[in-house]
């Protein structure tokens, strides 16, 4: 399971700065048809400050043991909608209509950038993802094995 946890950090480490960046062009270009120059770079910081503030949390996650880990590499990514969020809020763009579901799922997701999927993040994560998870599952059922 190191293997596949290691992958799956290496790579949402490659692409959530780019995540960070497209969720802001693309609410900011459907409120405003155009994105500035200053909220691009905005972007492009938050997409550094959430790889340097997320990835560490991320890999000790995955590095704890399994019946250590309280949640989950995807919930450690819609957490990291504030990072977009904060740089729509700071260039003044109004929240987004949801659904009541999504309000009451994810509350501080304002623009509804939270992923669903790791590939939401970037199709590159939906392997790693799985990879891991099915590691994970048939580590847990070893260990825990119920006899009948």
């Amino acid at each position: 399971m190191d293997k596949e946890a290691a992958a799956l950090a290496d790579a949402i480490e490659a692409v959530l700065p780019s995540w960070v960046e497209r969720s802001v062009v693309r609410v900011m270009t459907a409120w405003n048809g155009e994105v500035d120059d200053d909220v691009r770079a905005a972007a492009a910081e938050a997409g550094r400050r959430a790889t340097a503030e997320v990835v560490p949390e991320l890999r000790a996650l995955l590095e704890a043991d399994i019946d250590d880990q309280r949640t989950t590499p995807l919930s450690l990514l819609r957490a990291a909608v504030r990072y977009p969020t904060a740089v729509l809020e700071n260039a003044g763009v109004p929240p987004v209509q949801r659904d009541e579901q999504q309000e009451r799922l994810f509350p501080d997701d304002v623009y509804d950038l939270a992923p669903a999927t790791f590939a939401d993040v970037d199709p590159a994560l939906a392997d790693a993802g799985m990879a891991w998870g099915a590691s994970k599952a048939f580590q847990h059922l070893q260990r825990h094995k119920v006899k009948r």
